[in-house]
């Protein structure tokens, strides 16, 4: 199997390093791509994941800038696109094609491809143009996501409620992810 994962400008990197971890672990074949808002908000957060470790998880890393990348192009196959951490304005764009970076580039062949196209928004309240934008991405073959933790696991630590989002991410590209306890997955009520 072989992913894009995109990790754009919002706050959330943690989410970003458990997905490729995750790939890693499940040997997906990885294409990273991390825009400049992305890198300018981990300098500015500090303490989480920084850049070398995001690199070290992937398989492949593309500059944001370069238009020529492989991912870039339909032909080049892909299973899908994965955005995570998917800020505002990275959303806006994807939401109509806008495909200035590599990043919105290989969204937009995503969509353009009918491939699976997974958006993880991390941003807090939403406003309005945000909801509209969220709409417009869903019409156009995206599956949004929050990144919002279940609590049904009792999670004893937040690498637990990173794992957490990171399965149901991984899930859309029907992928599993060891350790992730499933609703009821061990009691799924009366047999008939």
């Amino acid at each position: 199997m072989r992913l894009v994962v995109g990790v754009s400008g919002g706050s959330g990197m943690p989410y970003a390093l458990s997905a490729l971890q995750a790939l890693r672990a499940l040997n997906v074949e990885t294409h990273l791509v991390v825009s400049s808002g992305a890198k300018r908000v981990m300098t500015a957060e500090g303490a989480g994941p920084q850049l070398p470790d995001l690199v070290a998880q992937a398989a492949y890393v593309h500059e944001d800038r370069d238009l020529a990348a492989s991912v870039a192009s339909g032909s080049f196959r892909t299973d899908g696109m994965l955005l995570i951490p998917c800020s505002a304005g990275t959303l806006a764009k994807v939401a109509h094609g806008f495909a200035d970076t590599l990043l919105t580039r290989a969204a937009h062949v995503t969509l353009k491809e009918r491939r699976p196209l997974v958006l993880v928004v991390r941003e807090d309240p939403l406003p309005r143009p945000m909801l509209v934008n969220l709409l417009a991405a869903h019409d156009a073959g995206a599956t949004v996501m929050t990144a919002s933790p279940g609590f049904y696991h009792a999670p004893q630590d937040v690498d637990e409620l990173l794992h957490f989002v990171t399965a149901r991410v991984l899930d859309q590209f029907r992928l599993d992810v060891p350790g992730f306890r499933r609703w009821r997955e061990d009691d799924p009520g009366p047999a008939r």
